[in-house]
């Protein structure tokens, strides 16, 4: 039986996820692949993979998608790793560079931009090592682990997921385990039991990660409260509205 390919996210946040699946029987049925979002979103897209855990604003490209799993990466307030950074508050940035690592928190910048903070800036897709060019009225979106370490970087950080909830009051998804084509119940009963087990040992996890790696903030901290793990129906709601502002966007 061939085993079932999955790419998972490999920043910080998505190590819970990644110890669930590699510490549990079910890793002898999976080929588990780590990557970027945007790559995720792509082989997903291109059906190199079975399963991704993908930036959500990538659903309405995908021919056939499935939603397989209550677990996601979202937040309920601050995420600390999705920011639009500036040397000049929102009325005087003229250009936003748009990481490209990302897609979900490129598109919620726009939102954002049109429905709360009423900009209008020039959006440029940024190359790699973007990070150090944003000076003047040049902010940028900067995604994921590439953001510890910036806190007093800049005068002004705006939280992406917290600019998401004073607008519309729900929490934000920003990526979430989907399927290109359907799969046995009992496949997605043993997928989701493995990243329960992920779920449950954070702790664990986060104290081993701590002292093994070099993270500049509290692994602890971030993964128990600014990563929001369980997909339920505020997050549910929150989806559907984002989805409605994307469209919106493209019209």
């Amino acid at each position: 039986m061939s085993k079932v390919k999955i790419s998972v996210v490999s920043y910080l946040n998505s190590k819970p996820f990644i110890y669930g699946l590699e510490n549990t029987n079910f890793k002898n049925q999976i080929e588990l692949q780590q990557d970027i979002p945007s790559i995720c979103a792509q082989k997903l897209i291109n059906k190199t993979v079975d399963i991704g855990l993908i930036p959500v604003a990538i659903l309405p490209r995908l021919k056939e998608h499935h939603i397989i799993s209550d677990y996601c990466i979202g937040a309920v307030g601050k995420v600390e790793s999705v920011c639009l950074y500036s040397h000049v508050p929102l009325s005087e940035i003229n250009t936003i560079l748009l990481d490209y690592q990302s897609r979900t928190s490129v598109a919620l910048v726009k939102v954002l931009a049109k429905e709360l903070w009423h900009i209008s800036p020039e959006w440029k897709n940024a190359e790699k090592d973007f990070e150090n060019t944003i000076q003047h009225t040049t902010a940028a979106v900067i995604i994921g682990d590439r953001t510890f370490g910036l806190e007093n970087k800049f005068p002004f950080k705006y939280d992406l997921a917290e600019e998401w909830q004073k607008l519309t009051g729900l929490p934000f998804v920003f990526a979430c385990w989907v399927a290109n084509k359907k799969l046995s119940s009992e496949f997605i009963e043993q997928f989701n039991s493995s990243l329960k087990t992920g779920i449950d040992n954070i702790e664990n996890i986060a104290e081993t990660i701590q002292n093994q790696e070099n993270y500049q903030i509290n692994v602890k901290h971030y993964l128990q409260n600014n990563i929001s793990y369980v997909l339920n129906k505020p997050k549910r709601e929150g989806l559907e509205l984002f989805l409605a502002y994307l469209k919106k966007l493209d019209e």
